[in-house]
């Protein structure tokens, strides 16, 4: 009988220490709950499709990872870009999925995964870029405004490069970001190229997207997968299966649509590494 309770109270011990290690995603998951992914519209990186299916090829690639890892209860929830990380620490879903980039703001708020995209800014400017806009410093020199979405990393590089705060035009996400341009109310539209590429094809010739080489390096950042602090253990997991998974021909294929291909895999930058120098 000693041994019966002895070993009854040892193996609630073992439990509550297990309990103790596993994140709010892993409880989730073993009461048979869904992963839930949140994202913004922002194309090509992750966006709903007419279905409100997850879009896209942080979507897919994160979709890949997680079949690897034998998780298919998926759920999407979109939300505006600057909801994401107050949403994620809500707990309204559980990774952000995207695009996010690596910066050492975000990652004093949340945990990033390790990289999976390497990822250049560009500009878009009205047909013939009348005020020769290329860089963040152009924009400083020529007193132009800029839009860009709230949150978006480009503010903090417009500021890096001496543009002033108030010339820079914040606005909900890509849609608004066109307008602005279009309408002259921003000589330039700041993002991602890959959006902003797809911004200048979707508007008929009024805008142009502008060489993404022709910024400096330290402008070049890198995307990963956004996840709460407390999810470590989950977060250590799916580190592991990417790094299997990541750049092979079966992620590729499913990303290539999108325009994601070889020259956008991350290289050998690691989050600890982009946290500390972005």
């Amino acid at each position: 009988m000693r041994w019966t309770v002895l070993n009854a109270v040892l193996a609630a011990v073992s439990l509550s220490a297990t309990a103790a290690l596993a994140g709010p995603l892993e409880d989730r998951i073993a009461a048979g709950e869904s992963i839930r992914i949140g994202f913004a519209n922002e194309i090509p990186f992750a966006y709903p499709g007419p279905d409100g299916s997850p879009k896209g090829f942080v979507n897919a690639e994160v979709l890949g990872v997680l079949a690897k890892m034998g998780y298919d209860n998926i759920e999407p929830v979109q939300t505006d870009w600057g909801g994401l990380i107050p949403g994620l620490q809500a707990g309204r879903f559980d990774i952000i999925t995207g695009g996010m980039n690596i910066l050492k703001s975000r990652c004093e708020n949340i945990a990033f995964s390790e990289p999976m995209a390497k990822i250049g800014d560009a500009f878009i400017v009205a047909a013939g870029n009348p005020k020769g806009i290329e860089t963040y410093a152009d924009i400083k020199d020529k007193g132009a405004v800029m839009a860009t979405g709230a949150g978006y990393s480009n503010i903090e590089a417009a500021k890096a490069a001496g543009v002033p705060e108030g010339n820079i035009m914040q606005v909900p996400g890509p849609t608004e970001i066109l307008a602005a341009v279009k309408a002259g109310r921003a000589d330039a539209g700041a993002g991602t190229y890959f959006t902003m590429k797809q911004l200048a094809e979707s508007s008929g010739g009024a805008v142009a997207v502008t060489d993404p080489n022709a910024l400096p390096e330290e402008t070049m950042n890198w995307a990963g997968i956004g996840f709460r602090s407390e999810d470590q253990d989950f977060l250590d997991k799916f580190n592991a299966a990417q790094k299997d998974y990541l750049g092979t021909p079966e992620m590729l294929a499913s990303v290539e649509e999108y325009g994601y291909d070889e020259a956008t895999l991350p290289g050998d930058k690691t989050t600890e590494w982009v946290c500390a120098n972005r």
